[in-house]
């Protein structure tokens, strides 16, 4: 649309409704503002009666105001009666819809206009009907629309932790953000004893996770560490950590949380080794500070570094868990992958075999066969009152999750191939009768996960942006990716663009590092895969 004004913004609002996208109205919008197509009128009869209210939107009814101004202009209705014929519409009240066609009829014959002119109208109102905004209503949400987009373009990684924040609760769109940034090229910090507040934060350029999502710790374990890490400093190791904490904080379900999280990666500690000692560690913390609160340590003199609540000495391993364990514990804790996600890399494989992401379901018609491509994160077996075996699945992408359901005969076929972490390609059928969206399987298959994105890599940036500091930090970028996939180019003058190749030397291996080192330094739209 290259919306140029506020009225387009405004537009587009009301546009993108059931009623106007069931006429096409969205993209004629943009075909007749852009001049790629003519403006055609409802009926040669009206172009020249509806010009002065269909003017501004290209000879479009958009706003539910239109409307009445249409019926008191050429069925000669009154404003109370225009509005009677509006709600009518919008509550599809047929037996009231068909009486006041016959009054629009009889007014807009009274006034000279054809059958075929009134029929054209009348057809033209009724879908435009579904769902259709008033004036006041789009421009409230063209002006929250403007605000938003405003700060997404200039104050980015601010928007999306605020953004974060509000969906905190809300498993699915927290993941559609979560790949926002990472497009954006906005990395998203695991959560850190040492950084982080309670909600998500900016840092710097990157976004910090909150330490209230973590599963298990309560509001009141995040106001202990952020209150004593400010007190008291910084925390420099594990042990350091729980002398300073108040004993609130120190519970198993509380620190194996954290750990499990990443919390306490900064510290220098595996996640692994802290779980092998965080239970022994706690036993001798909760001792100490439970003697210090009697005077026991004053009273005897206590000194031993072991159990002395100045300092815990801890022996922790130096030994990780494999990435899959690692980031299922993530997940676990956070609701999401975070430091890094299982399909990141696989992209291109996840686009090729689907026809639509999670999130698009949404938009996706009851009953429509449809195919979606991710990862099972869970499976819950289940035997039918007929004693035959059949499942729930949940499936996640990028951008959200989904249950999927085998029945009988596709578990029979299938239910081999149902692994938690094993990447999927499923086709099915759309049932949108609940609250949720779900999907009833049809087929399964396992995409080949050797595949290779086909072609170059190819780098867009305006000509104005070609400076040297800029492409010495490009290439700096690739040679730190080296690989065998070629590097294109492609510099944009305005309409016109040059592609070039880049040297041998500058070959890389496709990674989201890659694409996040790119887009932090080139912007969010980079990239042509």
């Amino acid at each position: 649309m290259a919306p140029d004004s506020f009225e387009d913004i405004s537009a587009v609002i009301a546009l993108y409704r059931p009623g106007p996208m069931g006429e096409d109205s969205h993209n004629k919008y943009a075909d007749y503002k852009n001049g790629r197509k003519n403006p055609v009128a409802i009926h040669a009869e009206l172009e020249k009666p509806l010009n002065e209210i269909l003017k501004d939107t290209y000879g479009l009814i958009v706003y539910q105001e239109q409307v009445l101004a249409i019926a008191r202009k050429v069925a000669g209705f009154t404003l109370g009666r225009a509005d009677l014929l509006r709600k009518a519409m919008g509550k599809k009240n047929k037996e009231i819809l068909d009486k006041e066609k016959v009054h629009f009829e009889e007014g807009m014959k009274s006034n000279g206009f054809s059958q075929d002119a009134i029929e054209k109208l009348w057809q033209t109102l009724i879908p435009f009907s579904d769902y259709a905004f008033n004036r006041a209503h789009s421009a409230g949400y063209g002006l929250l629309s403007f605000w938003t987009a405003y700060l997404k373009a200039n104050y980015p990684t601010e928007y999306m932790a605020a953004l974060l924040t509000s969906v905190r609760d809300d498993k699915d769109k927290s993941a559609l953000y979560l790949n926002e940034c990472r497009r954006m090229g906005i990395k998203v910090l695991a959560p850190d004893v040492n950084e982080s507040d309670s909600q998500y934060t900016p840092s710097g350029v990157d976004i910090r996770f909150g330490l209230t999502a973590i599963r298990n710790v309560g509001e009141n374990v995040v106001a202990s560490i952020i209150k004593n890490r400010t007190d008291k400093s910084k925390y420099s190791s594990f042990g350091d950590f729980l002398t300073k904490v108040d004993s609130i904080v120190c519970n198993k379900k509380s620190i194996e949380s954290l750990i499990k999280a990443g919390a306490f990666d900064s510290l220098g500690h595996t996640r692994r080794g802290l779980m092998m000692v965080y239970l022994e560690a706690l036993d001798a913390v909760s001792e100490a500070k439970r003697a210090e609160s009697i005077g026991q340590f004053d009273l005897f003199g206590a000194t031993n570094a072991t159990t002395s609540v100045s300092g815990v000495e801890l022996d922790i391993p130096n030994i990780e868990w494999e990435k899959m364990v690692l980031l299922g514990y993530e997940r676990e804790m956070l609701g999401l992958y975070v430091s890094d996600h299982p399909l990141l890399g696989v992209e291109h494989i996840l686009k090729s075999v689907s026809d639509f992401t999670i999130s698009q379901i949404s938009e996706v018609s009851h009953d429509q066969v449809i195919t979606i491509c991710g990862l099972v994160t869970q499976i819950q077996r289940k035997v039918s009152k007929q004693g035959t075996p059949w499942a729930i699945v949940t499936v996640e992408d990028l951008e959200g999750a989904i249950d999927v359901l085998f029945f009988s005969n596709s578990y029979a076929l299938h239910g081999v191939n149902l692994v938690e972490d094993r990447i999927v390609a499923i086709r099915g059928r759309v049932d949108k009768r609940e609250d949720q969206a779900r999907v009833s399987a049809l087929d399964l298959t396992l995409p080949d996960l050797n595949l290779v994105p086909t072609g170059p890599l190819v780098i867009s940036m305006e000509m104005a942006r070609c400076t040297p500091p800029i492409i010495d930090r490009v290439k700096e970028i690739l040679r730190s990716h080296p690989g065998g996939r070629e590097v294109h180019l492609r510099l944009a003058d305005g309409a016109k663009s040059t592609v070039l190749k880049l040297d041998e030397g500058l070959k890389v291996a496709a990674s989201p590092s890659l694409s996040a080192d790119l887009k932090t330094v080139l912007g969010p739209d980079c990239l042509l895969v």
